[in-house]
């Protein structure tokens, strides 16, 4: 009887958190290290009743997914969302389906007229609930070459030791 009173409390505090505002199920951490962020664009995602259910579970995986455009539509490829636990049969969904991107007409010719004359790549940062609905933050990136990588690291060890020399400094200041 405890573990069902445990039970129901824990789903209550889901809701709350759920209604209350922004709530991140999945990141790709290494979208900024393999590529230079250009632009983003916050995108609605069309999902079915059990990959929404996942979702709210925090089930996601968006490390190999990239959008693409297929005829004057943006879709999401490769964001593994597991089936719901509770869904069988009918009810399931393909884990690896590609996902329609919701946004606006503008933003979406503007992107598709860059990305045809450039070489860039649209890869998902962070899977997140605004407001009760389901939104993914898309990047348009430029690919770093390991030369890029190198100094991106080098510079952020550096800008590392300069906050700490100042630290050091200020505790000594009177």
């Amino acid at each position: 009887m405890a573990r069902a009173k445990q039970i129901q409390e824990r789903r209550a505090a889901k809701r709350l958190d759920a209604t209350t505002g922004d709530r991140v199920v999945a990141t790709n951490r290494r979208a900024r290290y393999d590529y230079e962020i250009l632009e983003t664009l916050e995108c609605g995602m069309m999902l079915t009743g059990s990959e929404v259910k996942s979702l709210r579970e925090g089930k996601a995986q968006i490390a190999e997914s990239y959008a693409r455009f297929d005829a004057n539509e943006l879709w999401l490829y490769q964001m593994h969302v597991p089936p719901w636990l509770y869904a069988n049969g009918f009810g399931s969904h393909d884990p690896d389906r590609r996902r329609k991107l919701l946004a606006h007409r503008h933003q979406l010719d503007q992107w598709q007229q860059e990305t045809r004359t450039e070489p860039l790549t649209m890869v998902p940062l962070k899977v997140y609930f605004k407001d009760g609905r389901a939104k993914i933050e898309l990047a348009l990136a430029k690919g770093k070459k390991s030369h890029d990588r190198r100094q991106a690291i080098a510079k952020r060890d550096a800008d590392r030791d300069i906050a700490r020399a100042v630290r050091e400094v200020e505790k000594y200041r009177f």
